[in-house]
């Protein structure tokens, strides 16, 4: 997995924020193995961040470590100072993990903190910012679309109330705050927006989750899996011609085996296996699409 021959990481120092969570605490260690000097911007003490480290040899010392609070501007910026990109996905404080509407809130007020804190860091040249298929697929008369969802689609924010899906709410207003800013600032910016992301710790809680129903008999119920969200971010960062945004995915539940198996993992199986069902062989077309991305990845 060799990077474009024209890009030297060995110089490279990048900041990721959130660096607390899964993803966050697995692009770090990505980017360590990958000769990068690494900020990583954390709210709490970083155990996750620390953990995913645990016998990567020779690679701490390329790592600096920043309590970084999303609302704090003074603490962004001294996150990303000497920093020649960004890596943004946002992760809610520890004492408030439920999405609603004031954490939706939250998101775009974080959003617009860092995109302010990288216009004023001379030295940032790219941001790569996670956000989420969540901003993409809730619109009204969805079945009626004549072309499959993809990167050019947006959710529709007074849908997104009406129903209280706060998921997507929050990951679309934080994005297009992001976008406006950087397109009126000059930052260079890239978004990545991933589908249900798969681990030992999804639950039924999951935020992402609300009107899963919904997305699967539309056929726009995707997941992904860690590293393959992980490589999508490092490559769109390292290719100078990734643009605009980006669905990233590597499964799409269409079938009522793959929704069975997904149950199985969310649920005990007391309340994971429904009734037998005349559809249980019924297979919903997908109606979402990720080829952008697969086309840049293609050497990577």
């Amino acid at each position: 997995m060799a990077p474009p021959s024209s890009f030297n990481q060995s110089s490279k120092t990048v900041c990721v924020m959130d660096a607390s969570g899964r993803l966050g605490s697995a692009l770090v260690q990505r980017l360590l193995h990958r000769g990068y000097t690494v900020h990583a911007a954390v709210q709490n003490h970083g155990e996750i961040l620390m953990q995913s480290l645990e016998g990567v040899a020779g690679d701490h010392k390329k790592l600096r470590v920043f309590h970084s609070d999303h609302l704090d501007y003074h603490s962004i910026m001294d996150a990303l100072k000497g920093c020649s990109g960004l890596f943004y996905c946002f992760e809610p404080p520890p004492d408030q993990p439920t999405y609603d509407e004031l954490m939706a809130e939250e998101e775009v007020r974080a959003a617009h903190n860092v995109l302010e804190a990288c216009a004023q860091t001379e030295s940032i040249d790219k941001v790569v910012f996670t956000s989420s298929v969540t901003a993409v697929i809730w619109r009204d008369a969805r079945n009626s679309m004549l072309s499959d969802f993809d990167e050019t689609h947006w959710s529709d924010i007074n849908l997104c109330r009406k129903f209280k899906l706060w998921h997507a709410l929050a990951k679309t207003l934080a994005e297009k705050t992001a976008w406006a800013l950087a397109m009126d600032r000059g930052v260079n910016m890239v978004s990545i927006n991933g589908g249900l992301l798969m681990g030992s710790d999804l639950t039924i809680t999951n935020p992402y989750l609300k009107g899963a129903a919904e997305m699967y008999e539309d056929g726009v119920f995707v997941t992904v899996d860690l590293r393959l969200i992980v490589d999508a971010h490092v490559c769109v960062f390292e290719d100078t011609s990734a643009y605009g945004r980006y669905l990233c995915f590597n499964q799409v539940i269409t079938s009522n085996k793959d929704a069975l198996k997904l149950a199985h993992m969310l649920l005990p199986p007391s309340k994971s296996s429904p009734p037998p069902s005349l559809e249980d062989t019924k297979v919903y077309q997908q109606r979402i699409s990720n080829n952008k991305l697969n086309k840049l990845m293609v050497g990577f």
